[in-house]
């Protein structure tokens, strides 16, 4: 095999022999592959492998799992996998079937059966379904046009192709439907003949991050290069789309400039794709999100923002009148600001309430907000009225999804613990003073495991700088609460954690965990460490960039109280992360070995001098730095743990597994890591899935078989 050194021009220079694992299919990479595929297979596999794979693949498979639901029409859809569609089928039912035990289910679209007819090895990604107008609803038209996203395989990089609903078949390019080529971006719908798209339109349309740089409108029968520029951004910005709000009565078009991962614009668009088009930004700070809801906008902010000399907290959410606030107006209402302990996680519109999820200390409380009625004349600086949607419980996370913001009240609620199963509930939001009737049960997932002795506590560890960080621990009780705590504790306890991108972990139910490490004496553990959002933009933003070291310290400072509890002992503690998780647990691997027994990497970020040059990195250079700027390099090589891998170290057993097909983390990252660790002699096992995307899986059987190997590398090296 040859090396093909790493040849820079900055001072940051380094020779990486490893290089030409980065050539994702070339013959001498995948041949290598192949060997630590084998390699793997005949460590792991046999008898244990197969049945935890088995008891794995029961819990995908399950017919019992709750079948998430959208409503179009007069139908609810669902995109189902089982073992008897391996690939999946979107398909619907009505209300009334769905609230049945068993209901029926009409089959849309069979992605095994066009796989099969296509040669390819299709990947669901999703569909959106236009809106027909008040008049084609009046008339009894149906909902007919679809606009469905499939993957060759699991890659970011999709397919969009125009549905027919009611026939039930793709719509020809002949007869004037859509068709996206295959690229990273997508298509919206503006009306029933024109459709928004952004995607590769040849050289210089994409960014330097590989997302699209131009938004164009297309109309039904014209070619990709006749389509109307809206918008074309810089190569230096991340992602640029379009879309249509199609609420009757506040139809808006609107693009959206993604600066980078936490910086964007969004434009009000006016006469879209007319010689008169007029482009308004709507005023806000770039590192907050906004959305758009009828006469209203939202602001949610991540850093403080002094405006009209008031000062608003970095982490609240804001709100005015959307006509009013474009007119020069920036009379804003606080719907929420954060406290020490509280975050906003998630925020619903109904048709006339908002309702947001508010965590404290990492526990999901649900409230309904009311705006003024500005048709009624209500003034628009009035008090927002507020109740609460009493669902829950302790310990339990609980999110709310509305059926249709456009038309309804009614919300979806689902609920989960990691001992309590999911539930679905529907229910109707009201206002203060009215009595809400008590949400309706659907649907409630099964019991993969016996919980009955296990019990769920949360902790706070206190990291290097005094912070307290939260963190679960789940498992059987007396493992949990060991009766001597000064006895080293000896139960196999699994550390993750994700640390990154402001992204929240919060209580959930796991069959598959609860089958494969709860039930044979395993403890597990998730913790809240500073980089995700469990305290909204300041938990974040407090391990970004230079400050990236503090996360890897919150999850040491985990580890480290998990033994001083006598749960557990480094020789029985793994710690398991992926994606920018697996950066997590490369730098738990690299920095702290002497605290962990085993480490288990997925689809990871490894070598932090190449990762903005490779896929999607670009992308990430607000979160991590950007390793050609001699400065950041300055930090960035303290958290790369392919630099930091020392072969004069003791590590702990590793297993990194990634996918040939991930087009958002490059392979690269676990292959090489892999290769320089075998190379010093270390305990390495490694696993690449030819397909699956950044999931690392495009099937159940693919997810199970990757689940498999990693809970009987965590059983094999830790009891």
């Amino acid at each position: 095999m040859s090396a093909d050194p790493l040849l820079r021009t900055d001072a940051t220079a380094v020779a990486d022999p490893y290089r030409w694992l980065e050539e994702v299919t070339g013959d001498e990479a995948l041949a290598w592959v192949r060997a630590r595929n084998e390699h793997c297979h005949a460590g792991l596999g046999g008898p244990q492998l197969d049945r935890t794979r088995d008891s794995v693949l029961e819990v995908l498979d399950s017919d019992d799992r709750i079948p998430e639901v959208s409503r179009i029409g007069d139908h609810l859809y669902n995109f189902w996998r089982d073992g008897d569609h391996e690939r999946g089928v979107w398909r619907r039912t009505t209300l009334a079937e769905y609230r049945t035990e068993e209901p029926r289910w009409e089959t849309v679209l069979d992605l095994d059966a066009l796989a099969a007819a296509e040669g390819e090895s299709w990947v669901w990604h999703g569909a959106s379904v236009l809106r027909p107008t008040p008049d084609q609803l009046a008339a009894g038209e149906p909902w007919r046009r679809a606009l469905v996203d499939l993957s060759p395989g699991g890659s970011d990089a999709d397919v969009t192709r125009e549905f027919d609903l009611v026939d039930q078949r793709f719509v020809p390019v002949e007869e004037g439907g859509f068709a996206r080529p295959l690229a990273k971006g997508g298509l919206s719908w503006a009306d029933e003949d024109t459709v928004y798209v952004y995607t590769d339109l040849g050289p210089g349309t994409m960014t330097a991050s590989g997302y699209p740089r131009i938004v164009k409108l297309w109309r039904r029968g014209d070619t990709l290069d006749q389509a109307t520029v809206v918008y074309e951004g810089s190569d230096d910005d991340m992602y640029i789309m379009g879309r249509r709000s199609r609420t009757p009565g506040f139809e808006r078009d609107v693009v959206e400039r993604a600066i980078e991962f936490y910086r964007s614009e969004t434009y009000l668009v006016h006469h879209v794709g007319k010689p008169d088009q007029e482009l308004v930004l709507l005023d806000v700070p770039d590192s907050a999100e906004v959305g758009l809801h009828r006469e209203w906008l939202l602001v949610e902010l991540r850093e403080d923002w002094t405006v009209a000399d008031r000062r608003y907290a970095g982490g609240s959410l804001l709100a005015a009148p959307v006509d009013a606030y474009v007119a020069g107006s920036r009379d804003l209402t606080v719907l929420f600001e954060p406290s020490a302990s509280t975050s906003l996680v998630g925020a619903t519109w109904t048709r006339h309430h908002l309702v947001v999820n508010v965590l404290d200390d990492v526990k999901s409380a649900l409230h309904v907000l009311t705006p003024p009625d500005l048709a009624a004349g209500d003034d628009p600086g009035a008090p927002w009225s507020r109740s609460s949607l009493p669902v829950g419980g302790e310990l339990l996370t609980v999110g709310v999804r509305a059926v249709s913001p456009v038309d309804s009240d009614d919300v979806w609620v689902t609920s989960s613990g990691f001992l309590e199963p999911a539930t679905l509930a529907l229910t109707t939001v009201v206002g203060p003073g009215r009595d809400a009737a008590d949400p309706e049960p659907l649907k409630s997932s099964p019991t993969f495991f016996d919980a009955s002795e296990m019990v769920v506590e949360q902790h706070f560890a206190t990291s290097d700088d005094g912070t307290r960080v939260p963190y679960f621990v789940v498992g059987r009780g007396d493992l949990v609460r060991p009766a001597d705590p000064t006895t080293p504790g000896t139960a196999p306890t699994l550390l993750y954690a994700y640390g990154g991108f402001e992204i929240p972990l919060l209580p959930g139910y796991s069959g598959t965990a609860g089958r494969a490490w709860l039930a044979h004496g395993g403890v597990r553990v998730v913790a809240n460490i500073r980089g995700g959002g469990e305290y909204g933009p300041r938990w974040h933003q407090a391990a970004r960039r230079e400050n990236r070291h503090r996360a890897y310290e919150d999850l040491a400072a985990v580890a480290r109280d998990l033994v001083a509890r006598g749960i557990t002992a480094p020789d029985h503690l793994g710690v398991q992360g992926g994606s920018n998780g697996g950066l997590l647990a490369g730098n738990m691997l690299t920095r702290y070995p002497d605290l962990f027994g085993a480490v288990v990497i997925q689809v990871p970020l490894l070598d932090m001098q190449r990762y903005s040059h490779l896929l999607a990195g670009a992308s990430w250079v607000a979160e991590y730095g950007d390793p050609d700027v001699p400065e950041d390099w300055e930090f960035l090589q303290t958290f790369s743990p392919y630099h930091l891998f020392d072969a004069d170290q003791d590590y702990p057993p590793v297993l990194f597994t990634t996918s040939t097909k991930d087009d958002r983390v490059h392979p690269g990252h676990a292959r090489k890591m892999a290769a320089k660790m075998l190379a010093a002699g270390k305990d390495v096992t490694y696993y690449e899935n030819i397909e699956g995307g950044h999931g690392g899986a495009a099937n159940n059987a693919q997810a199970a078989y990757m689940t498999a190997l990693a809970w009987t590398f965590l059983r094999a090296r830790l009891t």
